[in-house]
């Protein structure tokens, strides 16, 4: 049974599973403010702390940093600690060190915190500051004991060991490495991105594990989801027709251990070497459906034929 995991070789320990909390106040994707609000990211929130669950996942560019200032505000009064991964975004007018210094201050700000578990780079693309100026500056961070570790997001093989060099000059080890895994999505695997991962002590975290709820079994032909989702071709008739075989296999597996396919879908990353899944949720009955996925395990049987059906 897996309970918690490291950030990197030497990092904080965390839980097995996180709560990703890119819905907590984003109008433009997740519709903030109509069909669900603050009341029921409270809920999640108190739920997930109620069920171990103590790992949140935010970006300062989530809702424009309402997912983090709505964050500090529940943790303020949460039954237990908390720990938290936040994101930087090297935009093109972030021109220098000093501008990561002070989006660190902004985001411990927003938070209510006085250091961050894990500050990551939620992209590569550097515009006009160079990947050596932004992790150094953030081995400083590390330094001046504003953030425990330091992590990159959606990084390739040689751009995550470009940066494990950088950081390893200042001392600093590479903690995580964010990017969409999920039984749908094993792009990390065959573009080396796992494999680099483990050679290095890089943790995975993984994010849309359910590949954005395609593999809840919840949406058909006869049941598409609603919003943006809609242009996805993964949720197209022909989409869902493909995925069919794998769906199979999960409500197979879910039905042997008393689960959903949701919750066998998390628990077979939870079971990966290094990986933590960070499943969105905007409800305390999401909380309730991801934190199911811990605490128990796929059998090696059960785990071949989820590979058999999943890979590309």
């Amino acid at each position: 049974m897996i309970w918690h995991k490291a950030l990197g070789k030497h990092g904080p320990e965390v839980p097995a599973l996180g709560i990703g909390t890119w819905a907590w106040g984003d109008r433009l994707f997740w519709g903030y403010g109509g069909q669900y609000g603050e009341a029921d990211v409270a809920a999640a929130f108190a739920a997930a702390v109620a069920a171990g669950v103590t790992f949140f996942d935010t970006a300062e560019v989530y809702g424009m940093g309402e997912s983090e200032r709505l964050l500090g505000r529940f943790s303020q009064s949460a039954s237990a600690p908390i720990q938290v991964a936040t994101k930087y975004g090297p935009l093109p007018w972030r021109l220098g060190a000093q501008a990561v210094h002070e989006a660190v201050t902004h985001s411990l700000q927003r938070l209510q915190q006085e250091v961050i578990d894990c500050y990551q780079v939620h992209w590569p693309f550097s515009f006009l500051m160079s990947q050596k100026t932004l992790l150094e500056a953030l081995a400083k961070e590390v330094h001046r004991g504003r953030i425990l570790t330091v992590g990159v997001s959606n990084y390739s093989t040689a751009q995550m060991r470009e940066a494990h060099q950088t950081l390893a000059q200042w001392q600093v080890p590479l903690a995580v490495n964010q990017v969409r895994y999920s039984l749908a999505s094993r792009q990390v695997e065959s573009e080396g991105i796992l494999a680099t991962a483990r050679e290095l002590g890089v943790t995975i975290l993984a994010y849309s594990p359910l590949a954005q709820g395609l593999l809840t079994g919840k949406y058909s032909a006869q049941n598409p989801p609603e919003g943006a989702r809609k242009l996805d071709k993964r949720f197209s008739a022909k989409g869902l027709a493909q995925v069919q075989p794998l769906l199979d296999v999960l409500v197979q597996c879910a039905e042997t251990h008393g689960r959903t396919p949701a919750q066998v879908a998390l628990n077979w990353l939870i079971q990966q070497e290094g990986v933590i899944p960070i499943p969105g949720a905007k409800s305390a009955r999401q909380v309730h459906e991801n934190a199911g996925a811990l605490g128990w395990s796929l059998s090696e049987d059960q785990v071949a034929d989820l590979e058999r059906v999943s890979r590309p």
